[in-house]
């Protein structure tokens, strides 16, 4: 049955990075910065309406089309889709720019209390997304060094969030909508990315120690 799972056993590190963001990037893509740049546009040329709406029907979208072709519904979309949901009826049921934007932030920080409270669990949150960035096979997620690197990048993952709770928070308190907007995507990416950089780095030397990755020459 595993067999016809990929795997990183006798890969190298060049041909497993390249397989991860094949995997990955798409996804975050299509969860995350498309329904960012669909509400930008339409905050600067349609207002803010329909700026909810154009989000919320692509997130919507990307799900059904999932759905529709039988693929899998990664994790990530999930997440955000909920989260969207959630932003868009608050801001409709009470009018309000700002809790539109102050939810997420709040969301995020719940997020990180989450990643937190999984990590002492068997299953940290890492664990549980990892297949939205690379399949693994059961054998490798049982051993002993791949859970505890779940749990550490878990930790990491509750700093990454919290720290983007605090920004955002900061920059919502400070800036206009329209300023807000790509300044806090522009620093959630930096801050964000740099969390994807230490988690491959440390991934990597793990696969490397578990005899997973075959390193570059």
């Amino acid at each position: 049955m595993n067999s016809a799972r990929p795997s990183l056993v006798g890969t190298s590190t060049r041909t497993t990075l390249r397989a991860v963001a094949r995997h990955s990037i798409p996804t975050v893509v299509e969860a995350t910065l498309i329904p960012t740049a669909l509400f930008y546009v339409a905050l600067l040329t349609l207002g803010v309406w329909p700026a909810y709406c154009a989000a919320l029907v692509w997130a919507y979208g990307a799900l059904a089309r999932r759905l529709h072709s039988g693929r899998r519904v990664p994790g990530i979309l999930v997440l955000a889709l909920i989260g969207l949901t959630l932003r868009t009826c608050l801001a409709m049921v009470t009018g309000s720019t700002f809790l539109y934007f102050a939810q997420p932030i709040m969301g995020t920080s719940v997020v990180a209390v989450m990643f937190l409270l999984s990590a002492l669990t068997s299953r940290p949150f890492v664990a549980r997304l990892a297949g939205d960035f690379y399949p693994l096979t059961p054998d490798i997620v049982g051993r002993l060094r791949i859970r505890n690197l779940f749990r550490h990048l878990t930790l990491l993952w509750a700093g990454v969030n919290l720290l983007n709770a605090a920004v955002g928070a900061s920059l919502l308190l400070t800036m206009q909508t329209a300023a807000y907007v790509p300044t806090k995507t522009a620093v959630a990416l930096f801050i964000t990315t740099s969390g994807v950089f230490v988690t491959v780095i440390w991934s990597l030397r793990v696969a490397r120690r578990e005899g997973l990755v075959i390193a570059a020459a």
